[in-house]
């Protein structure tokens, strides 16, 4: 089976994780100029991530794999709570807040990581097989950061 979505999208997860960790070291310091480049470079990287998903990748596994509705809705749920917590974290770092930063990184890295699981064990392994004739085109949009 191909596995095209599977591999770049999930390569694309390991990015956004490098970016968040280098976020989160950042605000361990006191260079709000560098915390404020690593949360901008985060905030980038994930919104255009969610965005290639919804509306590429998920529009067009629902058009064709119809029980994949329920899993898509939950995602882009998922999605929306981790856009208004890269919102929080322009506003923190706005504010300076190191604790408030440090506390919505946190959170974040923990939903990314659940989030991330269920998409590489089951949505996006479900977009290899129901959209074989796309997959790569797909994968060549994540890939052309």
């Amino acid at each position: 089976m191909m596995t095209a979505i599977t591999d770049t999208f999930t390569e694309d997860h390991h990015r956004c994780d490098r970016l968040l960790a280098e976020a989160e070291a950042s605000a361990g310091g006191s260079d709000w100029s560098a915390i404020g480049a690593a949360a901008g470079a985060l905030v980038t990287a994930m919104d255009r991530h969610f965005a290639l998903e919804e509306e590429v990748v998920f529009p067009a596994l629902a058009q064709v794999f119809f029980v994949a509705e329920n899993p898509i809705e939950i995602m882009c749920n998922e999605h929306a709570q981790m856009r208004q917590l890269l919102a929080e974290i322009g506003a923190a770092v706005d504010a300076r807040d190191k604790n408030a930063l440090l506390g919505i990184l946190e959170t974040l890295h923990l939903l990314v990581q659940q989030h991330n699981y269920k998409e590489e064990g089951i949505i996006y392994p479900m977009a290899d097989g129901a959209l074989p004739e796309r997959a790569a085109d797909m994968a060549a949009m994540i890939a052309d950061v």
